[in-house]
């Protein structure tokens, strides 16, 4: 019986571990102010600010691009420690 709760636990265990999301290290937030868009123009993601594209000199056009955060189709959010761009 002793061995049987054992294995149960250590099945259990790698089950918990194998689920848990490996979140890359330039999308790693702890609040929505950490976050930053990926691209100076039409940017489709999001990543953290020690990762902000720079945008010295970049000229973007006013185009409105689908899916894209332009225009305020979407707005950037901390969710799960994860920079992520969430698009209407």
């Amino acid at each position: 019986m002793k061995y049987l709760m054992f294995g149960l636990m250590f099945a259990l265990s790698l089950l918990l571990i194998s689920c848990t999301k490996e979140i890359p290290a330039n999308k790693l937030c702890s609040v929505n102010s950490d976050c930053v868009p990926d691209a100076c123009c039409h940017p489709k993601d999001a990543v953290n600010l020690n990762n902000a594209p720079d945008c010295e000199g970049m000229m973007c056009t006013f185009n409105c691009e689908p899916e894209t955060l332009d225009c305020g189709q979407g707005e950037i959010k901390c969710v799960d420690r994860e920079c992520t761009a969430i698009l209407k």
